[in-house]
């Protein structure tokens, strides 16, 4: 799969179809993730905000997983 950068809505969408894949209700992944009800209702919607820690609660929950690729180092960084 190609790596790409997420926006909020896109990542509101993910969990979204993850947890209906899953069959679960709102309230069900927020108590298994130990967050709010309020908290899934607005990360679906893609709340540019969110909390970046329960973000990762939810996706741990869900089964998701995140991978960070820093950008290379520019040639002559003089860096061994």
């Amino acid at each position: 799969m190609a790596r790409r950068n997420l926006n909020p809505a896109e990542i509101g969408d993910i969990v979204r179809t993850t947890r209906r894949a899953a069959s679960l209700r709102q309230d069900e992944l927020a108590g298994a993730a130990g967050v709010g009800l309020r908290f899934i209702v607005d990360l679906e919607a893609g709340k540019p905000t969110a909390q970046m820690g329960k973000v990762l609660q939810v996706l741990a929950a869900l089964g998701c997983s995140i991978d960070i690729t820093p950008p290379p180092e520019p040639k002559g960084s003089g860096k061994a």
